[in-house]
């Protein structure tokens, strides 16, 4: 009885830190986890103001509502997000054949023409002018390539 008296007067302060925690680690992930946790923390203090003594209502409302929000909403922004993502389909270029134009002598770059286009080209072998060579990865602005066979 006790208990609940001392902690239904520090449940207003608890909720608004699980809002703030919940937010900050929101803004460093940006995974649209956390976000619904700091929304339901703010629907259970609004339950902690006007019923101070229902711990155990207010706990409930705070799982249900940031489930609900999880279930519901995240999709929904998740989509939204991906959208704005910008595709290169460079990644097309992997296991394509290309043309060394400038030698990629030992572990030095080289240049390669790909689809019509110079690449910079690493390798961890000697590849020599006009020879043909596989795309085996995308090292940032380099291609990572190997002698074809």
């Amino acid at each position: 009885m006790i208990l609940e008296i001392i902690l239904s007067d520090y449940m207003v302060y608890l909720w608004f830190a699980i809002i703030i925690v919940a937010a900050v680690i929101e803004g460093m992930t940006m995974d649209f986890s956390s976000i619904w946790f700091s929304a339901g923390a703010f629907v259970a203090l609004i339950v902690s103001i006007f019923f101070p003594e229902a711990i155990w209502a207010q706990v409930i409302v705070f799982m249900l509502a940031s489930i609900a929000l999880l279930i519901s909403l995240r999709p929904i922004f998740k989509k939204y997000m991906s959208r704005n993502e910008i595709r290169t389909n460079a990644s097309s270029l992997i296991g394509q054949e290309a043309v060394c134009i400038k030698p990629i002598l030992d572990n030095e770059r080289g240049e390669v023409k790909i689809q019509g286009k110079i690449w910079t080209a690493i390798s961890n072998e000697n590849v020599y002018l006009n020879e043909r060579v596989i795309v085996l990865a995308i090292n940032g602005v380099k291609l990572v390539v190997k002698r074809k066979q």
